[in-house]
């Protein structure tokens, strides 16, 4: 009993320090922030699949609140539960706070540092690489279906059409409308394999009975035979 609190002690600590790093180097937002959360969690620790990963980061996305707290928040419960879930996400919070907090108290001077502002410049590219990256790992990870190629290519041309003509439009309605094509198109599939399973017990529910039926007729045809092969031996 107590080698098991203790091994989950440990793997409670290991969530919060992990987080906090993920937290500390994750500049860019959420999104920067997926490819570093996949690499620790789900590469490194091997603590969730990559499956469970873009199914966390596609809840994430579809709930209230930042992606990186949200992704943090699930992780963290799904690797050590309720306490899992708190330690991750203050964690990831702490060193976000810390740093805006320690700027804000020399924020005109902090903007007016060159070396700062030449640094986000090269920030900005490397938090561009990692977007990138995380999205083209996730999409290696995901079944080549018919259904998951319409819906990449469907979603990757509305948000190049849409990026070209202005329009706007969030990335949250994305998710929902192929969540809901992924329920029809699903169920569609479910009720077209129940009906194929009903057919094919109730085919072999006719053969069956067709073979009862022969087995009861059998007898009956062997006794009518047996007088006739008496009298012919007569």
């Amino acid at each position: 009993m107590e080698k098991k609190a203790d091994s989950k002690f440990k793997t409670l600590l290991s969530l919060f320090f992990t987080s906090l790093k993920i937290g500390l180097f994750s500049f860019g937002g959420g999104y920067a922030m997926i490819a570093l959360t996949e690499n620790e969690f789900a590469e490194k620790r091997k603590w969730i699949k990559k499956e469970e990963f873009a199914d966390i980061v596609a809840i994430a996305e579809s709930t209230p609140g930042p992606i990186a707290i949200n992704s943090s928040t699930f992780v963290g419960y799904t690797i050590g539960g309720v306490w899992g879930s708190i330690l991750a996400t203050i964690a990831v919070c702490i060193p976000a706070f810390a740093i805006i907090f320690l700027i804000s108290l020399f924020f005109d001077q902090f903007l007016s540092f060159r070396y700062v502002a030449l640094a986000f410049k090269g920030i900005r590219v490397g938090v561009t690489f990692l977007i990138v990256s995380a999205g083209f790992k996730m999409l290696l990870d995901v079944e080549k279906t018919p259904f998951n190629i319409v819906i990449f290519v469907v979603t990757a041309a509305c948000v190049i059409l849409f990026s070209l003509f202005g329009v706007n439009f969030s990335s949250i309605f994305y998710i929902l409308i192929s969540a809901l094509a992924g329920i029809i198109a699903y169920s569609v599939k479910a009720a077209a394999a129940k009906r194929k399973k009903t057919e094919i017990v109730d085919s072999a529910d006719s053969v069956n009975s067709v073979d009862s039926v022969n087995s009861a007729d059998s007898p009956d045809e062997i006794s009518s035979e047996k007088p006739s092969e008496k009298e012919d031996k007569q």
